[in-house]
């Protein structure tokens, strides 16, 4: 699920009441962000074409570190849906996002704003165009699903020992009520309940989390990775890149608790075994 249902999740089931302050305070300055994008474009080596798109994301995460952890970015917009550009503040799937969209117009070399923005609606969008809310790939799954079919992530879950991940996804259809396009627009209702009875009918895997360790050997720096969970209707409620240290497996990603972009303290495992809503992880490679 994209970055709204986050508050949702804070007050029904009260485990990320942390984030909160920052759900409130998520305006965004278009020219400033936009400078913002440009600068950071600016700031990377010409050099790193060279390297595989698993260091390049490495690369391009780590530049993000310490960047302020910021909800709810994309949804500002109630009216109109139209691509965000926001990166001073990131919540989960907004850095990996932008990591990924850089790091893309990276290894081609073409490291401009029109790139960058073509490059981030792709990833963002169904079919990489933008049609209203409901185009925007708000379930996780979803985005590995779609990226999968362009070409952009290929979903190794099963391949490397996932086992089958049962779930009903209805998170969004069920809590309308909690998002404020689906609440002023019943016709979107109806679009998101079309897209979670596609989205049942695939075949989930996932890689329990007290058994992630088994795994290290076959996750590489870069690998996005989704935590599933045991919230009703809900798919994953997280996502980062895998990053490799000193035959160690971290975790990079934008914490709620931290208040920021991080690399875990603690390996994969330990970082998942402290939070009792996780559930595993499903990983997605990069292409």
């Amino acid at each position: 699920m994209r970055r709204y249902y986050y508050k949702y999740i804070a007050l029904a089931f009260a485990f990320i009441i942390t984030f909160l302050p920052c759900a409130l305070n998520s305006g965004t300055d278009d020219d400033a962000e936009i400078k913002a994008v440009k600068k950071k474009l600016n700031s990377y080596d010409k050099s790193l074409s060279d390297l595989d798109i698993s260091d390049i994301i490495i690369k391009v995460g780590k530049s993000f570190i310490g960047t302020e952890y910021v909800a709810g970015t994309l949804d500002k917009n109630v009216d109109e849906e139209k691509l965000v550009i926001k990166i001073t503040g990131l919540d989960c799937v907004t850095f990996v996002e932008n990591t990924l969209a850089i790091s893309r117009i990276i290894r081609k070399g073409t490291v401009d704003f029109d790139s960058y923005k073509n490059e981030l609606t792709k990833i963002r969008y169904r079919n990489g165009e933008i049609d209203g809310y409901t185009s925007r790939l708000h379930y996780y799954t979803d985005w590995i699903y779609d990226n999968e079919k362009k070409g952009i992530v290929t979903d190794i879950t099963k391949s490397i020992g996932g086992i089958p991940y049962y779930k009903r996804i209805n998170f969004m259809s069920s809590h309308a009520d909690s998002y404020k396009q689906l609440s002023s627009n019943p016709d979107y209702v109806d679009e998101i309940k079309a897209i979670e009875k596609a989205m049942n009918k695939r075949d989930l895997f996932y890689i329990k989390k007290n058994e992630v360790n088994k795994y290290y050997d076959a996750l590489e720096s870069g690998d996005i990775i989704a935590t599933t969970t045991n919230i009703e209707g809900l798919d994953v409620t997280h996502t980062g890149f895998i990053y490799k240290s000193n035959s160690k497996t971290y975790f990079m990603h934008a914490s709620i608790t931290k208040g920021e972009i991080i690399i875990s303290k603690e390996e994969l495992r330990e970082y998942l075994m402290s939070n009792k809503k996780q559930t595993g992880i499903i990983v997605a490679r990069p292409q």
